[in-house]
């Protein structure tokens, strides 16, 4: 009687590159689950903080979660097109990846100049019992959050730039997953902090 036996890969059999990209994103998913509990904790101590997020825009907020899904799709698609060594489509599907990211960055600055303008800004840091505090303490965490949500998104424009050039030249097809892999993580970080920024008021 034949038996058909199936070995699951290890660790060793799985890329490096892949790997180490793993790696890279559980470290951030880290960073940013730890931001994320640290805020929800805050705002169950200080539900006022509902007030002050009813100054964010819910209209771009959705604008930019739209962008960034529309990105990923791109991403797909390029990822397919690296399988099949198809050099112009990658390019194509980046270029139109790297809009996107463009778009939501532009959105975001239109966003604080707006915030800014109307005067919520981080003038009285400090957790203190007094609303101005505690308005404050509210958009320190927006701030970082956003702030560093958008670095990344810049982080990953970057690496898909340098990408896309690689694959112009007909080089490194694979790299095309590992940057698709940090845009997704990306994406994912932004269905988050969209809900919890500008949703929950």
């Amino acid at each position: 009687m034949n038996r058909t036996i199936t070995v699951r890969p290890g660790l060793r059999d799985i890329p490096q590159g892949r790997l180490g990209m793993w790696l890279l994103i559980a470290g951030e998913l880290v960073i940013f689950g730890a931001a994320v509990v640290s805020y929800l904790l805050m705002r169950i101590r200080y539900p006022e903080w509902g007030e002050q997020a009813q100054y964010t825009s819910t209209a771009l907020g959705a604008l930019n979660t739209f962008v960034l899904l529309t990105s990923s799709f791109f991403v797909v698609k390029a990822h397919k097109a690296s399988l099949a060594k198809d050099s112009k489509n990658v390019v194509r599907f980046l270029s139109l990846t790297l809009l996107c990211g463009l778009i939501f960055l532009i959105v975001k600055g239109i966003e604080y100049s707006t915030e800014i303008s109307h005067g919520f800004t981080l003038r009285s840091p400090g957790l203190v019992d007094s609303g101005q505090g505690v308005a404050s303490l509210f958009w320190m965490y927006y701030y970082l959050m956003t702030g560093l949500h958008g670095l990344h998104v810049l982080a990953g424009m970057i690496a898909i730039f340098v990408v896309m050039l690689q694959v112009r030249k007909g080089k490194y097809f694979h790299r095309v997953e590992l940057a698709g892999m940090y845009w997704h993580m990306v994406d994912l970080i932004w269905i988050f902090l969209f809900p919890l920024l500008y949703i929950l008021k």
